[in-house]
């Protein structure tokens, strides 16, 4: 009989979860549809990470993760003034709102928060918004495997309609 296949680099794991902030504030949950990754290869954060090896299927378990082990403590020089000018009009700037924004010069993403709203600029949050946060993790792991030369290759796993590049 073959031993256990356990959590460890290069292992294929579903993880089910729920993740909640110290108020016990439910951000986040797998749903019933496990996150399918590939264990070692900092595809998740690394307090959570470490935190699942050598558990095996059907083990569940309970992580906190502080926030240098997750996204990070909160940088007070994410945070930048801009004027109120940069957005359109018609638009309501309220604390909190999550904005998906582009950089002019590289068209590349970015996420920023309203962190405040003035007369005439408007402070924007860099930081990602669990930065400064311990996670709590309820997690249980329905599934397990062996990655494919290929995955281990690429980094990441892929799904059964192979993958995109």
């Amino acid at each position: 009989m073959s031993e256990q296949l356990k959590i460890k680099d290069g292992i294929v794991v579903s993880l089910e979860y729920v993740l909640r902030l110290d108020d016990g504030e439910v951000v986040d949950a797998s749903d019933g549809d496990a996150l399918v990754y590939l264990h070692g290869y900092g595809e998740i954060i690394p307090g959570l990470e470490k935190a699942l090896v050598g558990l095996a299927v059907g083990d569940s378990k309970t992580v906190i993760v502080p926030p240098g082990e997750a996204y990070g403590e909160v940088d007070m020089e994410a945070f930048e003034i801009v004027p109120r000018s940069m957005f359109p009009d018609d638009m309501e700037l309220v604390e909190g709102l999550e904005l998906s924004l582009r950089d002019a010069e590289t068209d590349e993403p970015f996420d920023a928060t309203v962190a405040e709203v003035r007369e005439s600029e408007v402070m924007l949050d860099f930081n990602h918004p669990l930065a400064g946060e311990t996670l709590y993790f309820e997690v249980t792991i329905p599934a397990l495997r062996l990655a494919t030369e290929e995955e281990l290759a690429h980094g990441h796993v892929h799904g059964d309609d192979d993958h995109h590049h």
